[in-house]
């Protein structure tokens, strides 16, 4: 099987270990066919976007043990559902993304200009020859 790939056409690293994030848990944003939230966004999340997503009926924040779950703090890494970013984007209220951990399939919902203008490792511009 061919590895993951970013939305800058290389391979997808490591979002977050703690807490263990990814739809998997294994600290990528890795999607597959299970995965129909498309937790593909890499995100350092904020104040703001987590008092968002609770108002919209996902509470990261109040940690759920049965399922080993801490609840997230402002600057945790975490793989979004794609359109849950989607929407905070539209709110004004999109956290960071980190481009070389984010999963390509993400651009099915959203461009690569919106998520280069919240890129906290945004590539440096290639010179012109």
């Amino acid at each position: 099987m061919p590895p993951a790939m970013n939305v800058l056409g290389q391979a997808l690293q490591v979002c977050g270990a703690s807490p263990q994030t990814g739809f998997f848990r294994d600290g990528y944003c890795h999607t597959g066919p299970s995965d129909t939230g498309s937790h593909v966004v890499c995100a350092q999340v904020t104040a703001k976007f987590l008092a968002f997503t609770k108002s919209q009926g996902n509470d990261l924040t109040t940690p759920a043990l049965e399922f080993g779950f801490q609840g997230l703090q402002p600057g945790d890494h975490w793989c979004l559902c794609a359109l849950r970013w989607k929407e905070a984007l539209l709110a004004g209220v999109a956290p960071p993304v980190f481009l070389a951990a984010t999963h390509e399939a993400v651009l099915r919902y959203v461009s690569l200009e919106d998520l280069l203008s919240h890129a906290l490792d945004r590539p440096e511009p290639t010179p012109a020859s």
